[in-house]
């Protein structure tokens, strides 16, 4: 288990061992777990706007869910 990103609006953890990284928005509380070709993809996509991206974090953020949102619809429980 690797922590990838810790924002205020993203929570990015990377499971190599079983080919998975689990996604939530903070924002609404919502989160997926990503696995094959859609983790494969999202590492991807947030790899490159972590390298075109040199403001905050937010905009990273925002960027990287813009093709995932609609697969975040696991409820986010705090405790």
């Amino acid at each position: 288990m690797n922590i990838v990103l810790n924002s205020p609006v993203l929570y990015v953890v990377d499971y190599p061992s079983v080919g998975a990284v689990e996604v939530i928005d903070k924002r609404r509380a919502r989160g997926t777990l990503l696995a094959g070709d859609a983790a494969i993809r999202f590492r991807r996509e947030l790899a490159d706007a972590m390298n075109q991206s040199e403001d905050e974090d937010a905009d990273i953020d925002l960027e990287c869910l813009d093709h995932f949102e609609a697969l975040m619809t696991q409820p986010a429980i705090y405790q």
